[in-house]
């Protein structure tokens, strides 16, 4: 059992860290969009260790990353949403890949979280108009549905990446 919880605790850290490197130097940022594969750690901490994992990655890499590597004001408001979007994650992929999951799970989140309510967020702080930030930020949107959809399917369902890897529940993650 606590071997079990040292190996969580040690692949969770390794996924932090990835989110964080790839959200804050391997993606591309301007103000009101930002386009990258921070979300590939944050999917996989999802599927291995539930919502739980999910939230812990999503929002501790969005506030270390803010904190350590600011690319603007920090605002708690983008961490709620990126916690809870490792939540959604968690609730749909945790250990029950297929494409419905992942298709459900990447629309509500990119729609809801990430054009929604990091729209409303980035209108909050930086006083711009809702409905023009809305439709500025929707390119982003359709580009990083195709993008999660395509890295999931790839990587949960075509090549079963975490079963090669070991890292699945069965094999004592």
């Amino acid at each position: 059992m606590r071997k079990n919880r040292i190996r969580q605790i040690a692949v969770l850290s390794i996924l932090l860290a990835m989110e964080i490197v790839l959200s804050r130097f391997l993606s591309f940022s301007v103000w009101n969009m930002k386009i990258g594969l921070s979300f590939v750690p944050l999917m996989l901490a999802a599927y291995l260790y539930g919502p739980i994992g999910g939230i812990l990655v999503g929002g501790l890499g969005d506030l270390i990353g803010a904190l350590a590597f600011p690319i603007g004001p920090y605002f708690p408001g983008f961490t709620a949403t990126a916690a809870f979007s490792g939540f959604v994650f968690g609730l749909a992929l945790n250990k029950k890949c297929s494409f419905m999951r992942i298709l459900i799970s990447v629309l509500f989140t990119q729609l809801i979280n990430g054009l929604l309510l990091n729209t409303y967020w980035i209108s909050v702080l930086y006083g711009s108009p809702f409905d023009k930030l809305f439709i500025t930020r929707l390119p982003e949107a359709a580009i990083m549905i195709v993008l999660e959809i395509v890295f999931a399917e790839l990587i949960f369902v075509k090549f079963d990446l975490l079963k090669k890897l070991k890292l699945d529940s069965k094999q004592g993650a």
